[in-house]
């Protein structure tokens, strides 16, 4: 098995809507407010890379340090670099002036060893990433909210978070929209 990843994506994008919603099917997670990272795994060479293909690693050596430490010898991750607050709140503003410890906020898994997640369904993708992600503080599992989608929006505003994305777990992951 090669320990190259045989192509290089666009983040998918999340639609603003204008009000909250609950649909059958749907999960409901956390809004992150930090840099949108996807993470590169190729045998013992991790990349860290911006949604506009920035080369982060050397900013985040410690994160970049346990994605190599997890056991699969390719991986790509989707998530949010990201600093938190005394509330657990994510802080863009932290992250930004380098105050406090960066976690990576892993919501997704496109490819893990040899093989392409992408057109899989959101479920399977996320069975993937919760076996992958180790007990490294640093990597978390994006929070999921409560599994109705007002009652998720509710609890987000009441502790302050960005807000909620909603999605399908049915729903392949489709690069850039």
């Amino acid at each position: 098995m090669s320990d190259r990843i045989p192509f290089r994506i666009r983040p998918m994008l999340a639609t603003l809507v204008e009000e909250p919603f609950h649909r059958p099917g749907w999960v409901y997670e956390e809004k992150y407010d930090g840099d949108r990272i996807l993470a590169y795994k190729e045998g013992d060479a991790v990349r860290l890379l911006s949604r506009n293909a920035n080369d982060h690693t050397a900013r985040f050596l410690k994160i970049a340090a346990a994605v190599g430490a997890l056991r699969s010898r390719t991986l790509l991750l989707d998530g949010e670099m990201v600093v938190f607050d005394r509330r657990g709140v994510s802080r863009f503003q932290l992250l930004q002036q380098g105050r406090g410890e960066a976690s990576y906020a892993v919501f997704d898994c496109l490819y893990r060893d040899g093989r392409d997640l992408r057109r899989e369904g959101l479920a399977v993708r996320r069975k993937t990433l919760e076996a992958t992600i180790g007990e490294d503080e640093r990597l978390l599992l994006a929070r999921r909210l409560a599994e109705n989608g007002l009652a998720a929006y509710r609890v987000a505003k009441r502790k302050g978070y960005e807000g909620v994305v909603a999605k399908d777990l049915a729903s392949p992951y489709v690069e850039g929209r």
